[in-house]
């Protein structure tokens, strides 16, 4: 049992290794082996890039069509596995040292452009990512979107990008800013507490929500439901609390700058 191999997500799982490999590569022939990108944010790639490819071309995405538990395994991967080991290998830089030297002024132009430049601040401020994420959780698990994810491969791979870009959206105002702080600890404890909330709702549901999943696998409708709340409630929760305490561990260690007392 295997996943058809799509080349819509082939390519550019396969484009964005060879272009980030290509980065680093004339990065650190430049600077020296481990300096720009360290070895370890190297590594942070190439595991978040394995667990892209695990949950989009493995036999958990041809599950994934036929129990909607799977199908959470799925999202979970994507968002909260795969997204912050991604924003933590700084592709951005890498990216751009693998592209063409005459490409990248234009491209940097490009990026520049007006609605482009507000787009990107609007999703990648604290506030903005966090409310991406929710509204895109929230709204392809409203029953009719998620059915027509499910009947349709185009709105299904549109369904994977909303939830894979809009956490790294979230990921990277929580985790490549130069200093923690205090926004980005709230919208992670924000994010595990509205995300818990959908798995109990899914978990203590009286009916399935999902008409399209009949049960698989000796498994009832509802019963792959409850299975599917809790992937979501329990190892998401675990994974956003874990991030909730190093923020907070890394916020508390930063030094401040002690105010002078009033003489």
């Amino acid at each position: 049992m295997s996943a058809p191999l799509d080349p819509w997500i082939i390519a550019p799982l396969a484009g964005s290794a060879a272009l980030y490999a290509i980065g680093v590569r004339r990065l650190w022939r430049r600077a020296g082996t481990g300096r720009g990108i360290a070895r370890r944010e190297a590594a942070c790639f190439t595991a978040g890039w394995c667990i892209l490819a695990l949950a989009l071309l493995s036999p958990i995405d041809h599950l994934g069509e036929h129990l909607l538990s799977m199908h959470m395994v799925q999202h979970e991967l994507l968002m909260v596995v795969a997204a912050p080991l991604l924003v933590l290998s700084r592709p951005l830089e890498a990216f751009a040292w693998g592209l063409p030297a005459g490409w990248r002024e234009p491209m940097a132009a490009g990026l520049r452009w007006r609605p482009i430049a507000a787009a990107w601040r609007a999703v990648t401020t604290t506030s903005g990512a966090f409310v991406f994420q929710a509204a895109g959780v929230w709204l392809w698990h409203v029953p009719v979107a998620f059915q027509a994810s499910l009947a349709n491969d185009a709105v299904h791979s549109l369904q994977h990008a909303t939830f894979l870009g809009s956490a790294l959206a979230f990921w990277w105002t929580v985790l490549a800013r130069r200093a923690a702080s205090g926004a980005g600890l709230a919208s992670t404890f924000g994010t595990m507490l509205h995300t818990g909330m959908l798995g109990a709702l899914l978990t203590f549901a009286p009916y399935p929500l999902y008409p399209a999943y009949p049960g698989y696998l000796g498994l009832t409708p509802l019963e792959d439901q409850q299975l599917a709340g809790l992937v979501m409630w329990v190892p998401g929760g675990v994974a956003y609390l874990v991030a909730c305490l190093a923020l907070a561990s890394a916020w508390l260690a930063e030094p401040r700058i002690a105010s002078r007392p009033a003489r």
